[in-house]
């Protein structure tokens, strides 16, 4: 976590995805980054913000780590985040409301189009925000309603079918109508099985997606993804290396019209917009704490706009930021509602946990970007970005 502490007395507060490891390297580069922040008017930067983090990427020295991929591309994406959650906070609203509330010009200038201006560059940003702002209103009652959700926790893959059974039931009585299993055994066999116990217990009604998370090499991945395209599944997910841009395309060719998902390790709008290009995915599923924050996700998610395609986040951030980020996709850019992830395991650690009723997201209200942590005290951090 980063912590921007503020002399209004506000703390932004600011992640990245890791799995524990390696978190000291992180929290290393994401208080060097930082360092030009220090002093700097939170409005200010806001304004700017495409710029700052195109500086902040680009560093002569960091960014041989990367370039934008890597420990320090998640750092500035920890530091992105805290920023966000600054602004939102000292303008007392919570992150989905300020957003939308942003003109398409300062939207705009939120973002680093640099490397992705062949296809979409800040003119043609502008035009995508400005040609559906009319109809705004009509996409405003999800608010209301909650964003639709998906279980990710039915099926994990140590899970036996007794327990994934159980799991499946537990779903539907919680209101879910979507849910994912986790496949790439050994023996392709046992995956088939549980997606086919799922579809027993859940009817035809249930969408089932699976995810590999990267099991699968050629030709493996030929003959799982062409099984389990013959038992109706949504999507697949990670089926091969992320990196693998044409593999994926001649995946979802050979699939086709079953989707190919992926999002959750491709680290940059650069790798995003080639995925896009091939053709290699049709569920984008870029995570703001795996790309450079918040202002790169929604540069992917105009891409995937663009596109015409769908934009369902990864969720390993339990939903506390996403669910900001859904809304604000579907208002503001027209991206179709679909449903994002729901991975409760660690709610307990929020201060404003991500709520869901009856398999919806319900709109947040506290302001900021839903990241404070329960005993942490965030008035130690980094030092003081001015919001006065």
């Amino acid at each position: 976590m980063t912590h921007l502490v503020s002399d209004a007395r506000h703390t932004g507060s600011g992640g990245a995805f890791t799995l524990g490891s390696g978190n000291e390297l992180v929290c290393m580069l994401a208080q060097a980054l930082a360092q030009p922040l220090i002093g700097r008017e939170i409005e200010e930067l806001m304004s700017v913000w495409g710029e700052i983090s195109r500086a902040l990427a680009d560093h002569p020295q960091y960014r041989w780590l990367g370039p934008h991929k890597g420990a320090v591309h998640l750092a500035l994406a920890s530091i992105t985040n805290a920023c966000f959650d600054l602004w939102a906070k000292s303008r007392g609203l919570p992150l989905w409301k300020l957003l939308l509330d942003l003109s398409p010009e300062e939207v705009v200038a939120l973002l680093d189009l640099t490397y992705v201006e062949d296809e979409i560059d800040a003119q043609t940003a502008l035009q995508l925000l400005k040609s559906v702002q009319s109809t705004r209103s009509g996409r405003e009652s999800v608010l209301d309603h909650g964003y639709p959700a998906y279980d990710t926790s039915v099926g994990w893959f140590n899970y036996d079918n007794k327990k994934i059974a159980n799991n499946v039931r537990r779903a539907i009585d919680d209101g879910f109508t979507a849910m994912k299993l986790k496949v790439g055994s050994k023996d392709l066999s046992r995956d088939l099985e549980r997606v086919d116990l799922i579809r027993e217990i859940g009817g035809d009604d249930i969408t089932l997606m699976v995810d590999a998370n990267q099991q699968w090499a050629w030709p493996q991945a030929a003959e799982a993804c062409k099984a389990l395209s013959g038992l109706g599944v949504y999507w697949i997910e990670e089926p091969i290396h992320p990196d693998d841009v044409l593999g994926h395309q001649r995946l979802a060719e050979a699939i086709a019209p079953t989707l190919i998902a992926a999002g959750e390790h491709i680290p940059n709008r650069v790798l995003f917009k080639n995925m896009m290009q091939a053709g290699g995915a049709q569920i984008i599923q870029a995570d703001a704490m795996r790309v450079a924050g918040i202002s790169e996700f929604i540069t992917v998610s105009m891409l995937a706009r663009k596109f015409g395609l769908s934009v369902i986040p990864h969720v390993g951030d339990m939903g506390q930021l996403h669910q900001h980020l859904v809304l604000f996709n579907h208002i503001a850019l027209d991206l179709p509602l679909a449903f994002l992830e729901v991975i409760p395991h660690l709610a307990s650690v929020f201060r404003d946990p991500a709520g869901v009723v009856d398999g919806h997201y319900q709109t947040p209200r506290v302001p900021g970007c839903s990241f404070d942590l329960v005993g942490i005290q965030t008035t130690a951090g980094v030092s003081p970005v001015d919001t006065s």
